[in-house]
C-alpha cells in the first residue's frame, strides 16, 4: 500500500493505493501550515480506507515548499558562490543577472555572503583551463567561515564533462569548514551551460537548511500518524528521491506538481502519448506525455527571475482554473482567482463571486454546491463563457504539440470540470476516473530515475559504442538511486552534435527509470 500526496497552492490531495486499486482519496484546501495539511490528508485516507498505519509500505509527497520559498524570497540561507574557471569567466561574476531582492535574500547585496572566482575548470574535452589552486580555495574557505556561512555553491566550467575540480574543491571545503556546512556541486544539479547551471546550484544551496527542516517535519507527520514506512519526495522528472537525496537536492522538487498530474493522467487513462490538461483552482498546466513521462524542457527555465537549466517538464501555464473570476459580458475568465477560498466565495457555495466553477455547474457539467444559486444565469452567456475557456485551452495545447497529427487530450485536476468532451481542433478529450486527484496518484506510482547529460567524444564509427556506454551509466544511476535491478528501461535519448567543436563532440542526454526497490532501501535505512 502506498500513500501519494500532492500539495498545491489551492488544494492538498491524497490517495491510498493497494497495488493498482484506489482505496481512498481526499481533497482538502491547502492551509497556511502546509505540513499540517499533510497530517490531515494522511489521517483522512487512513480513516477512509480503514487501513492500518502499519500496512503502509511507502509514502510519496509532492511539495511546493521549496519553489514557494524561492518565489517569495523567504527562508533562504545566506549562500557563498565559488566558481572555478580563472583566468576565464571573470567578465560575468555569479548572480550577475539575478533579481536584486533574491540577491539580498542570499546576502549578496550587503556582502553578508561572499562570491569567489578561483582557478580551475576544464575545456569541453576535459583538458584543464588552469590547475586548481588549493591555497586559493583555503583562503576562500576562511572568508566563508569568518562570515558564518553554512551553505556553499561550487561551480566549475564544463563540470558535466569533468567533475574533478568540483570534487577536489568539495574535499578542501569539507576539511576546512566541517560537516555542518552544506556543499552543492553544479555537476550534480544542472546541465551543460555554466551560468544557468551555476544559478541552479546556488538556488539549491540556499534551500538546503529549509530542506532539512521540511523533511524532518514530514517525517514527524508520518510518525504522528503511526506510519513507519519510508518517505519519498517527488522530483520534477516524474521520479522519486529518498529523504537523504531530498535534503541534498531540494531544487529537484521544482515543478513536481504538474509532473505528478501528468504521470497520474497516463496511469488513469492508459495513454502514454497524449496532451495533458491539468486544471486546478488557479491555473491550467498543459504538457505533453511521451512514453508515459512528461516531455522535458529542451533549454533553460526561468524560476522567479533566475535562469536555470536543470531538468524540468515542458509545461505552459494558463490563468484559468476552477476559482477563476468570470465575467460574461463579454466572456472573460481569469487570470485572477479566488483560489482556496472557492468554497466560501463562489456563487454555488453561497458566496457573491461569479467563478468558472459556477459556469460548469450552471451548464450541468458538475454537481457541486447548490445549483439553484446559479439558475438565474443566462444559459447562452454561460455557454459563451465555457466556449471562451475551451478556445484558450485548445490554443495552448496546440502551441505545445510538435506535429499536426491528431493527439488525444486527457483532462485531470479538480478544475477539469470546465473541460468538455472535446476542444476546438481536439475531438478526443478524456476525463478518467479519479481525475480530481491525478496528481496524488502520480506521486504514488512514481518510479526511480537516473540521467546522464554531458559532452562525449564520438570518434567516427564508434557512435553505437558511446551510446551503449552512456545508457549503461544512466541505468547504474537509476539503480544507485533505488531502482530495482532488472526493471530499469531507457525512456529518452537526445543527441546534439556540437559542430563548432572538434573531435566529434556530441552532447548526449539519456533518461532511465525503474521500479522502486523498497526492500533494498529499507535494508539500507535499517
Amino acid at each position: 500500500m502506498r500513500i501519494g500526496i500532492d500539495v498545491g497552492g489551492t488544494n492538498t490531495d491524497a490517495v491510498l493505493l493497494d497495488g493498482d486499486t484506489v482505496l481512498a482519496t481526499v481533497k482538502s484546501p491547502t492551509t497556511p501550515d502546509v505540513t499540517g495539511g499533510v497530517i490531515t490528508a494522511v489521517n483522512a485516507v487512513l480513516d477512509g480506507s480503514g487501513a492500518a498505519p502499519g500496512a503502509i509500505t511507502a509514502v510519496m509527497i509532492g511539495t511546493t515548499h521549496f519553489v514557494n520559498a524561492l518565489v517569495e524570497g523567504e527562508r533562504l540561507a545566506p549562500t557563498a558562490a565559488v566558481r572555478l574557471g580563472l583566468p576565464a569567466t571573470a567578465a560575468l561574476p555569479p548572480m550577475t543577472d539575478w533579481p536584486a531582492r533574491l540577491r539580498a535574500a542570499l546576502g549578496h547585496e550587503t556582502g553578508a555572503a561572499p562570491t569567489f572566482l578561483c582557478h580551475g575548470g576544464h575545456e569541453y574535452d576535459g583538458r584543464e583551463i588552469s590547475p586548481l589552486d588549493e591555497d586559493e580555495l583555503r583562503k576562500a574557505a576562511a572568508g566563508i567561515a569568518a562570515r558564518g556561512i553554512r551553505s556553499v555553491a561550487v561551480s566549475s566550467v564544463f563540470s558535466p564533462v569533468s567533475a574533478d575540480a568540483e570534487l577536489r574543491a568539495a574535499e578542501i571545503f569539507a576539511a576546512e569548514l566541517g560537516d555542518a556546512v552544506h556543499l552543492s556541486l553544479s555537476h550534480e544539479i544542472g546541465r551543460v551551460g555554466l551560468l544557468p547551471r551555476e544559478n541552479a546550484t546556488i538556488v539549491n544551496a540556499a534551500l538546503r537548511d529549509l530542506a532539512v527542516t521540511i523533511v524532518e517535519a514530514f517525517g514527524g507527520a508520518l510518525t504522528t500518524a503511526g506510519i513507519t514506512a519510508p518517505l519519498f519526495l517527488s522530483q520534477n522528472d516524474g521520479t522519486l528521491m529518498d529523504v537523504e537525496h531530498a535534503r541534498r537536492y531540494p531544487v529537484a522538487t521544482f515543478a513536481s506538481g504538474p509532473t505528478n498530474s501528468m504521470r497520474g493522467a497516463a496511469y488513469l487513462s492508459g495513454l502514454t502519448d497524449c496532451a495533458v490538461i491539468d486544471v486546478g483552482g488557479t491555473t491550467a498546466d498543459i504538457g505533453i506525455l511521451t512514453g508515459g513521462f512528461p516531455r522535458q524542457a529542451a533549454g533553460e527555465a526561468e524560476l522567479a527571475g533566475v535562469r536555470t537549466n536543470f531538468r524540468i517538464p515542458d509545461v505552459l501555464s494558463l490563468g484559468i482554473g476552477g476559482g477563476s473570476l468570470a465575467d460574461l459580458d463579454p466572456p472573460s475568465i481569469g487570470p485572477r482567482s479566488v483560489g482556496y477560498r472557492l468554497t466560501e466565495e463562489a456563487l454555488v457555495f453561497g458566496g457573491d463571486t461569479l467563478t468558472a466553477t459556477d459556469l460548469a455547474v450552471a451548464a450541468g457539467r458538475a454537481d457541486i454546491g447548490d445549483a439553484a444559486r446559479v439558475a438565474h444565469l443566462d444559459p447562452d452567456a454561460v455557454q459563451a463563457g465555457l466556449r471562451h475557456i475551451a478556445a484558450r485551452l485548445a490554443e495552448t495545447v496546440d502551441r505545445m504539440r510538435t506535429s499536426a497529427e491528431p493527439i488525444p487530450a486527457v483532462a485531470v485536476g479538480g478544475g477539469s470540470i470546465l473541460v468538455g468532451s472535446e476542444l476546438p481542433g481536439f475531438p478526443d478529450v478524456r476525463r478518467p476516473g479519479h481525475f480530481a486527484v491525478a496528481n496524488a496518484i502520480g506521486a504514488a506510482i512514481a518510479q526511480v530515475g537516473g540521467e546522464v547529460d554531458r559532452v562525449f567524444q564520438v570518434p567516427a564509427g564508434h557512435r553505437d559504442a558511446v551510446l551503449d556506454a552512456a545508457k549503461d551509466e544512466a541505468v547504474r544511476a537509476a539503480e544507485d538511486a533505488g531502482a530495482r535491478p532488472g526493471t530499469v528501461t531507457i525512456t529518452d535519448i537526445e543527441e546534439v552534435p556540437l559542430a563548432y567543436l572538434p573531435g566529434g563532440a556530441t552532447r548526449i542526454r539519456i533518461n532511465a527509470v525503474g521500479d522502486l526497490d523498497l526492500q533494498r532501501l529499507e535494508s539500507a535505512h535499517a
